[in-house]
């Protein structure tokens, strides 16, 4: 179920969100009755929680999923993104079993998707730290390779050496 959660999140406005539609979905209601109650409690979604997708993040949604549901693909409105304090929130307004299952599954893909960044931001950072220190070393051994082909080119070249052999006269 993780990784299947994980699918649904995508980034807008840089935030972490599920579509309205996705969450009707994994919570098995229809997406007007989830529509319905959260605008029945919407005081409880400030838009740190929840927010309208323009029609311009919605046609760039549409073209980079290729995976949305046909009646979703053309629907005129816009749908709602829930970010992770959102979803929360979803909990305590769906309050079915099935709902607090998903919730709990989507808090833990949430929690995951936090996790990886971290640590994959970690992982940049060492990353550029040896890139500069061995950058600086592999800069030291082409020099000095320089310096040798250099050397030997000098070494090789003709001088004015006295000729050896027959002379033909």
């Amino acid at each position: 179920m993780l990784k299947q959660v994980e699918s649904k999140i995508l980034e807008i406005r840089g935030q972490k969100v599920i579509l309205d539609f996705e969450l009707s979905e994994m919570y098995q209601v229809e997406n007007r009755v989830l529509k319905q109650a959260v605008k029945r409690n919407i005081d409880r979604f400030p838009l740190d929680f929840m927010f309208q997708l323009s029609k311009n993040e919605w046609n760039e949604v549409i073209t980079k999923c290729d995976n949305l549901p046909v009646g979703i693909k053309f629907s005129p409105v816009p749908p709602l993104a829930f970010t992770e304090q959102g979803v929360a929130m979803l909990s305590s307004i769906l309050k079915s079993k099935k709902a607090l299952q998903v919730n709990i599954a989507i808090m833990r893909a949430f929690v995951f998707i936090r996790k990886y960044a971290l640590s994959h931001k970690e992982l940049t950072e060492k990353l550029k730290e040896l890139e500069t220190k061995y950058n600086k070393q592999f800069e030291d051994i082409y020099q000095a390779i320089n310096f040798l082909i250099q050397k030997d080119n000098q070494e090789n070249t003709p001088k004015d050496r006295k000729r050896i052999g027959f002379k033909n006269e």
